[in-house]
């Protein structure tokens, strides 16, 4: 599979946002890539166990494009990420209410395949997370469990796979040894190849280089910007110059009385250098946060 380079950073036409701090839904810019939103959020809120952990959070993320949410821990941007796929789900005492779509379909409908949607949206965790398993069953494991049995096709796409992360020439040789030889990096590109071996829709990243050693995060980063254009990919960093280096869009989270609320959202390029709030402005540019 040929690599598309993402596009000229920041591609998007202006955006006019001009919204005050109202805590309330954000409009996002026009697209990036894409005249359609691949994600709608509407109205999106969240609790563990009654205590709200997001509040009436809304926007579009685009397809093709990179969105980074900033913010301080405990603001809510992975309980948004997790809310895309529904691994809330799996969470005791969760509740959801609002609104989330995905090319027009609601995740939340009565007759959602869960299981086909987190095919379509895949998830890297901030720890890299490799089944204990050969680097070869990591792969082709999820495979055989979405119905994939001809021998052929698993060898072709974990070789795809593999290469869509640069990993195969560094392992084409010991496929069979364990993915736990691997180095942090390493594995963290495996567990991204794991993801893309499914063919997604949407990558979901919650803070993927944050465990890496910056030589090992930088790695990652540049693969992150080479997905660009093919996915629809969805970050969470807590390092804003890696959010303003590979990001088309920014949303920016921040917690009121413990809950946590989107305060701005639009063009990347725009959420640091004329940030609309003063409290994006202060987070921005190290002040606050």
């Amino acid at each position: 599979m040929t690599q598309i380079k993402q596009t000229p950073t920041h591609c998007c036409s202006e955006v006019n946002n001009s919204n005050a701090y109202t805590l309330g839904p954000i409009e996002a810019g026009p697209p990036c890539c894409e005249p359609d939103p691949a994600i709608r959020v509407q109205n999106l809120t969240l609790s563990y166990g009654g205590q709200s952990a997001l509040d009436n959070v809304s926007l579009d993320i685009y397809r093709g494009c990179i969105t980074a949410l900033i913010g301080p821990s405990g603001c809510g941007k992975t309980s948004f990420l997790s809310s895309i796929n529904r691994l809330t789900d799996l969470i005791p005492n969760c509740t959801v209410t609002g609104k989330v779509e995905i090319e027009n379909t609601d995740i939340h409908a009565a007759d959602m395949d869960v299981q086909a949607l987190r095919r379509r949206v895949g998830m890297i965790f901030q720890k890299p997370n490799p089944f204990p398993l050969s680097i070869r069953r990591n792969i082709q494991m999820p495979l055989r469990e979405h119905g994939v049995k001809d021998r052929a096709l698993l060898e072709t796409k974990l070789q795809t796979a593999l290469q869509d992360v640069g990993l195969w020439d560094e392992v084409k040789d010991r496929l069979d040894s364990s993915a736990l030889s691997l180095s942090g990096g390493q594995q963290q590109r495996l567990c991204i190849a794991r993801a893309l071996a499914l063919q997604p829709e949407i990558l979901l990243m919650d803070e993927p280089c944050s465990a890496l050693d910056p030589l090992s995060s930088a790695v990652v980063e540049d693969l992150i910007l080479s997905l660009s254009g093919r996915y629809t990919v969805v970050i969470v960093t807590h390092n804003l110059a890696q959010a303003r280096r590979i990001a088309n869009y920014a949303g920016f989270f921040w917690a009121k009385e413990r809950t946590g609320k989107l305060v701005e959202f639009g063009r990347c390029q725009q959420i640091f250098e004329s940030p609309a709030h003063e409290l994006t402005a202060a987070y921005v540019s190290g002040a606050r946060g």
